[in-house]
């Protein structure tokens, strides 16, 4: 049996990851995050030797990183702790990834790109970030090319599962609105978690390694993803189209959002036959998922 450590698997990826491997005999999941709990390991990736460490107590078959620091805003002004999490902690990992010769996955982000595209990012276009967030995952993109020598780096977006996410967010302010005033100039792809769970494990099977997008097909922009949500959840909440400006105006953030976060997964499509579901169907299953 084959290990596997999961970072980061109390969030939503993780959690999606161990439901998708939780009945394959062929491995043994070592989770591990930043508090220690029932059957999980505390580790803090951005320190090398505790990374280290563990990587040679478990020899894994494969790493895959879920953790991240994902507050947007707040990275604005916590620069330090965001290069320690999503460019450090990536670089130790693959540095222990090599050591032990296990395969290692590693999520990113939309963000690694300027986000005033015009036609869907693929994985063969220049990055830009504009966000510290961005710049910081892109930064430990770069480290897992430069240290690992097996590796998947997955950029994905507009990401919900078991956790905290947009579609919680406003499926609970249905539950005391009549209307709600969502943003229609940001377009995207929404993404289950548990599609990108399945698409990782895919890819850790196989020796394709190289960076891959991981998202659903289809496109949207937040307003009619939430008129969708409300459809198929019977909420009878007015969206108010709004457009960014507006919204900022009422609602400052100190971080720019992408308008375009469009990715083809251009290199799953060309080195394999592997398709993730369309968003409209990936988010009808959660929605049915979530009510039991």
């Amino acid at each position: 049996m084959e290990k596997i450590i999961v970072t980061g698997c109390n969030g939503q990826l993780g959690r999606a990851i161990n439901k998708e491997l939780a009945n394959d005999s062929r491995y043994e999941l070592v989770n591990t995050d930043v508090f220690e709990g029932e059957g999980i390991t505390s580790l803090d990736i951005t320190n090398i030797d505790a990374v280290m460490e563990l990587a040679k107590k478990v020899k894994p078959a494969a790493i895959i990183n879920c953790a991240a620091y994902t507050a947007v805003d707040k990275q604005e002004s916590d620069i330090d702790l965001s290069y320690k999490i999503n460019a450090i902690g990536p670089r130790n990992l693959a540095i222990a990834s090599r050591e032990c010769g296990a395969k290692l996955v590693h999520v990113s982000t939309d963000y690694v790109f300027d986000g005033n595209g015009t036609r869907p990012y693929i994985e063969f276009d220049k990055t830009g970030p504009a966000s510290v967030y961005g710049k910081t995952k892109l930064a430990g993109e770069e480290f897992v090319r430069q240290f690992a020598e097996k590796f998947f780096i997955v950029r994905t977006a507009w990401l919900y599962g078991d956790g905290k996410n947009f579609v919680k967010t406003m499926l609970n302010l249905s539950e005391t609105h009549d209307e709600v005033s969502v943003v229609m100039d940001q377009v995207g792809t929404p993404t289950s978690a548990e599609e990108l769970a399945k698409a990782i494990c895919y890819l850790f099977g196989t020796d394709n390694y190289g960076v891959f997008h991981g998202t659903c097909e289809g496109s949207t922009n937040w307003a009619d993803f939430t008129e969708e949500i409300f459809k198929i959840a019977g909420k009878k909440t007015r969206v108010n189209h709004v457009t960014t400006a507006e919204y900022l105006a009422k609602n400052p953030q100190a971080a720019p959002r992408p308008a375009y976060s469009i990715l083809e997964n251009y290199m799953l499509k060309l080195t394999s036959d592997y398709m993730f579901a369309d968003w409209h169907d990936a988010i009808a299953k959660y929605l049915r998922d979530l009510n039991g």
